[in-house]
């Protein structure tokens, strides 16, 4: 056979792999409002920079007749290729070969994918859209997720893990996006359950669809599951893309700097927090203020809304912020909220990202039903995940600080770098009129006037305590700042910490509370 022959050949194979599924499988794909594998691949990466992998891999699978069957790729397209510049390596599953069902030439596709990103120090980037399990290979399928579970947990902390959940992503399959580092959800497209509702209305006689049991609302607003929630799948591509210019490639990197822009001058940071400090205000408004253009990228946005979590640029250089939100549950930690920071914060010390913390809470959250979800296992996570934390921790005391959630906003004695407070600030064991109702019980019950001697006593006891300057005169507070100096000490204290050194002890790892 002649070179031309053969480049003719190697043509009519590629066009009937890179079909996938054929016509009216693809039709059927569009016609659910889903792009193909392909599309999205496209449609997320720069143009032309694409180079896939792996193009002709086929299964080995003989039982049922699959020894007759022609899956395209495999039901998986991977390669590399990159984001605003940015190079990444990727995989998408073709729900229109085979339902995206993963056998083990399927599964060692993405591994391979996974080993090349973590040998380059690149980000990872899966799309997951897939039946689950190929049943007509049996445990071989169990293996390849085994596999690939493996390789997540390896690469975690190393390189970025993104999961993109543009289909069902059912059973075994949901845990490898669970153990990536962000998850993207679409509205009515993406479905993420480990038993779906044909086996909940066998077990239990319940009846629910699937878009209840796992659809991208319930994972982004009440599993939080999912980090990221779009309308569509081109939002969701823009969101990824913004993700990707924050973070590293590889934990031996630094995010990329930027060239550094002053905030928006219609956000005056010193008209934000009300004057009463009973009144709740934006958390997020803070943030902007302070941050290059304004430009805040919030993570988990509708999870846990009582702590807010996301990327700002500082002066060109990529921060996570982790602040209460007074305008939910008054800011409290309870459990949800102290495992979302709790994994911010790691994520942010793995990959080299400085730490701003703001401070505005009565403490965790008390109750019945918080004791007996675990808030003193969960709560712990945020403490140690802080303490853990070698990265510059900034700490920003803006208004209530008291009790635990004191210590566990990353105070001076979890290991913060700076810790700056307002002026409005009230760092104290409780707020001064439970205080007060304790330190003098026996004073108000005896008093003449009871509501009047209780009054003086919250005065009191704020004027000795709910300050920053008692805490100032211990040490534990490095200054007590203007909030419009905000910006400049935040800025500052990162100038200064450029070559900081921050040696744990020895040890194979620590033991979190999971």
């Amino acid at each position: 056979m002649s070179l031309k022959q053969r480049i003719l050949e190697f043509f009519k194979l590629k066009s009937k792999v890179t079909e996938g599924g054929g016509q009216q499988a693809i039709q059927k794909q569009m016609a659910m409002g889903k792009m193909t594998a392909r599309q999205r691949i496209n449609e997320l990466l720069d143009t032309g920079s694409f180079h896939e992998y792996d193009l002709f891999v086929e299964h080995k699978a003989e039982d049922f007749g699959m020894n007759k069957k022609f899956l395209a790729g495999d039901g998986v397209i991977t390669g590399t290729g990159s984001i605003l510049g940015f190079p990444v390596c990727i995989y998408a599953q073709d729900f229109t070969v085979a339902g995206g069902s993963l056998g083990i030439a399927h599964a060692r596709k993405i591994t391979k994918i996974m080993d090349h990103a973590l040998r380059l120090g690149l980000p990872l980037i899966g799309i997951n859209d897939s039946g689950g399990a190929r049943i007509q290979e049996g445990v071989n399928s169990l293996a390849g997720y085994g596999e690939i579970f493996f390789r997540n947990t390896r690469a975690s902390g190393v390189i970025p893990q993104i999961s993109v959940i543009l289909g069902p992503c059912a059973g075994g399959a949901v845990y490898s996006p669970a153990l990536t580092d962000f998850v993207f959800v679409v509205d009515k497209i993406s479905k993420m359950f480990i038993t779906g509702p044909e086996v909940i209305k066998t077990v239990l006689g319940e009846e629910i669809s699937m878009e209840d049991l796992g659809g991208a609302k319930v994972q982004a607003e009440i599993s939080g599951n999912a980090h990221f929630y779009a309308e569509s799948e081109k939002e969701c591509f823009e969101q990824i893309k913004k993700l990707v210019t924050f973070i590293p490639w590889n934990n031996q990197k630094k995010a990329d700097k930027f060239p550094p822009k002053s905030p928006r001058s219609n956000l005056l940071i010193d008209q934000i927090m009300p004057k009463d400090a009973t009144q709740p205000y934006d958390i997020r408004d803070i943030i902007r203020a302070l941050c290059d253009d304004s430009d805040f990228l919030e993570i988990q946005e509708h999870w846990a809304q009582n702590i807010v979590v996301g990327f700002v640029r500082m002066n060109g250089e990529t921060v996570g912020v982790v602040g209460n939100q007074p305008l939910v549950l008054a800011g409290v930690l309870d459990v949800d909220s102290s495992d979302k920071a709790a994994r911010f914060i790691r994520f942010c010390d793995a990959f080299n990202i400085p730490l701003l913390t703001l401070v505005d809470l009565p403490g965790y959250l008390p109750g019945v039903d918080q004791e007996h979800a675990g808030v003193i296992r969960h709560g712990a996570k945020i403490l140690y995940a802080y303490s853990e934390a070698s990265v510059l921790k900034i700490t920003i005391i803006l208004r209530k600080a008291y009790g635990g959630g004191y210590i566990a906003m990353c105070s001076r004695h979890l290991g913060a770098d700076f810790v700056f407070a307002w002026p409005t600030a009230e760092i104290a064991v409780m707020g001064p009129e439970g205080a007060a109702n304790i330190i003098f019980k026996n004073e108000i019950a005896n008093a003449q006037n009871p509501d009047e001697v209780r009054k003086e006593k919250v005065q009191e006891y704020t004027q000795k305590f709910a300050n920053p300057y008692r805490a100032a005169a211990n040490g534990y507070i490095d200054a007590v700042i203007n909030p419009e100096e905000t910006r400049d000490y935040i800025i500052h204290s990162m100038y200064l910490s450029q070559n900081k050194v921050d040696e744990l002890p020895k040890k194979k790892h620590g033991i979190p509370p999971f």
